[in-house]
């Protein structure tokens, strides 16, 4: 049972339908702000279109300017539908597909991101669970199992974050002047000021690279020990956009899927009792219940 624990853990159902609220509204900032160039991409010359090897295995067509206003219209509608909580099945496996042709189409003309793909994993497993209401904490292991998959590609974006590191710059890379290239590029006053101290420099290097490493202790911590591993990716993330204005948004919306999100319920009816008691509260002077005399 210890594997299928570990696989499927059986989650209360209302942590999906939170993960859900967050999730879905970002996607729909996500093609609106965040990643637009599939818009652009519908008018430029085709030769410069080289497809993913997943458009070419769903045989997803070349952008033109109407497909891809078109699919954006479908990404929002059913982003919008599943993040009300409606048709999750339906309007959760469009809005997945529906990235998956966006986000390939963005990365078919040269440049590639890491930063999205516990993202599009999200997408496609948070269907699978269907209907989940934020106060049901029935236990689930389909929740779980889908809960589990968006942790492990957490995981994996980090860790395979290092590997590449490995692969192109060996341990040479940590210390190397990779940050100080990025604080000269992007960085602000204090980003510079970094930049002047190379000890510094190979530090937050080294540091990154160990947390990279480490990141898969997450799917065992429990608790505090959690908590405190979560917020240190948090406040990794936070500093990275900080000092380089480069931020890593669809995964640090990821990373609330190893938190207990069901407690946000319970916070809510806590506040909620408090007021409904006061209302019932007899006025000063008025006469008792007849069961309280």
């Amino acid at each position: 049972m210890r594997g299928l624990d570990l696989a499927m853990p059986e989650v209360p159902l209302a942590r999906v339908a939170w993960m859900r609220r967050l999730v879905y509204p970002f996607v729909i900032f996500d093609v609106l702000v965040n990643v637009t160039d599939p818009i652009p991409h519908g008018d430029v010359p085709a030769e410069l279109y080289r497809e993913l090897p997943v458009r070419a295995l769903l045989g997803l067509p070349a952008p033109s300017p109407g497909y891809v206003r078109v699919l954006l219209v479908v990404i929002v509608i059913s982003a919008l539908v599943a993040a009300l909580g409606r048709l999750p099945r339906l309007a959760g496996a469009v809005c997945g597909l529906g990235m998956l042709d966006w986000m390939s189409n963005a990365f078919s003309y040269s440049k590639i991101d890491h930063d999205h793909f516990a993202l599009m994993v999200a997408l496609l497993v948070l269907p699978t669970v269907g209907a989940a209401r934020a106060g049901d904490l029935t236990p689930s292991r389909a929740a779980g199992w889908a809960l589990r998959m968006i942790q492990m590609g957490v995981v994996a974006t980090y860790v395979l974050s290092a590997v590449a590191k490995m692969r192109f710059g060996t341990w040479l890379w940590a210390n190397g002047s990779t940050f100080v290239w990025a604080f000269s590029r992007r960085g602000n006053d204090v980003a510079q000021w970094l930049a002047g101290h190379p000890a510094l420099v190979h530090l937050t290097q080294w540091s990154l690279l160990g947390l990279e490493f480490v990141s898969p202790v997450l799917l065992w911590l429990r608790g505090r020990g959690l908590a405190i591993g979560i917020g240190i990716c948090f406040a990794f993330h936070a500093t990275t956009a900080y000092l380089l204005h480069i931020h890593f948004l669809p995964l640090v919306v990821c990373l609330f899927a190893f938190l207990p999100l069901e407690r946000l319920g319970e916070l809510r009816r806590g506040r909620a009792r408090p007021a409904r008691a006061g209302r019932a509260r007899p006025r000063a002077g008025s006469a008792a219940p007849s069961s309280a005399r």
